[in-house]
């Protein structure tokens, strides 16, 4: 393929196959050859610096888009750092958090699409952000608020460190924080360290958290707690129980933790 034929080729990030479908066409009819599938795991992304498109068509509009992340890991990999990234659509909030680690990227919506990702492409950047870690955007955020914890609402700790109420702190008004796993609640965070764990107690922690949403945290690396789980195990074991992950977070120097929810069927 030539150099315009190059210019011509974008990849396109979207959570829904069924609703991609549209998206895909939209591109096409503008005069683009598409590419659509899963960025998950580096492999993937690695694969990408062969033949990296013109640029990444990322949709915010569904969760979990996990469009920030796609993102900020396109920005790590030398062989994609310079490629336009094009976010579409989605939540002001969810926008603004996304804009505050990669300024530079373009944001914009579907209508608007063809101008927007012509311009990107036309002006590629030459010195792009490359935001620290995935986790820097809940830099300064208090514990309770990374994790979701809002007033009145019922919180289980599963296998939680002793002092983990302390590593909390201020909690909002009228929230219940309980170690008894058992009851209505509004949050769950269960706290394990090896897969073997992970695989027997998921299938009972989706069952119980509802329509709530449950954390699971599990030791980083540098932490030096002896562990045999990574981000993607936690996401992979939890999303063959009927969850999805929509958020991530630093909870502490030792843990790290993913959030999911029930599937909507």
């Amino acid at each position: 393929m030539g150099s315009k034929g190059a210019r011509r080729r974008v990849r396109l990030i979207h959570p829904k196959p069924t609703e991609a479908a549209p998206r895909i066409a939209t591109l096409r009819a503008a005069g683009y050859t598409v590419a659509y599938g899963s960025l998950e795991g580096m492999p993937a992304l690695r694969a990408l610096g062969d033949r990296p498109p013109a640029a990444f068509v990322i949709d915010l509009s569904r969760l979990p888009s996990h469009g920030r992340e796609v993102g900020m890991a396109l920005r790590h990999a030398k062989a994609t750092r310079h490629v336009p990234l094009v976010f579409l659509d989605g939540a002001p909030e969810k926008v603004q958090r996304v804009r505050s680690l990669l300024p530079d990227a373009t944001y914009t919506s579907w209508p608007t699409i063809t101008g927007a990702l012509r311009r990107a492409i036309a002006h590629p950047p030459t010195n792009p952000v490359v935001p620290q870690s995935i986790l820097a955007a809940y830099s300064g955020t208090p514990l309770p608020k990374k994790l979701g914890i809002s007033a009145g609402c019922t919180v289980v700790f599963i296998a939680a460190p002793d002092d983990f109420e302390r590593t909390l702190g201020a909690v909002p008004e009228g929230t219940t924080l309980r170690r008894q796993d058992r009851g209505e609640r509004d949050l769950t965070i269960w706290f394990v360290t090896s897969r073997a764990a992970l695989d027997r107690g998921i299938g009972r922690r989706a069952k119980a958290i509802g329509d709530g949403g449950l954390w699971i945290a599990w030791p980083k690396r540098a932490s030096g707690r002896q562990t045999d789980l990574t981000q993607q195990d936690v996401r992979r074991i939890g999303l063959a129980a009927g969850l999805v992950d929509y958020k991530i977070c630093a909870i502490d120097s030792t843990w790290s933790g993913l959030k999911f929810s029930r599937r909507k069927t």
